[in-house]
């Protein structure tokens, strides 16, 4: 059972995408979903959010949250709140 959340972003030309894997952890699901809607009551901000059921690779499942035509870098900050919130610490892909 994956016992962390694991967080990886996505940056494009006016999309940023946001990926919370927490493996088969359904506790850990729960907190990344009250993150979520928690900054999204504080920010009036509605990314769309969906999750990953991965039946066969339950250690990959996660929720993805996503900014497309993110013309004023919202995404930025809302992902930065989320991570905050579920005390995610960033750390470089090499």
């Amino acid at each position: 059972m994956t016992e962390c959340i694991k967080a990886h972003v996505r940056m494009e030309e006016r999309y940023e995408g946001l990926s919370l894997t927490y493996g088969d952890n359904p506790e850990l699901k729960a907190q990344v979903l009250d993150a979520i809607e928690a900054v999204k009551k504080e920010t009036g901000l509605e990314p769309d959010v969906f999750g990953n059921p991965a039946k066969d690779h339950p250690e990959k499942e996660g929720i993805y949250i996503e900014f497309h035509e993110d013309a004023q870098r919202e995404a930025g900050e809302f992902f930065e709140r989320v991570l905050h919130r579920l005390g995610v610490v960033c750390e470089r892909d090499d």
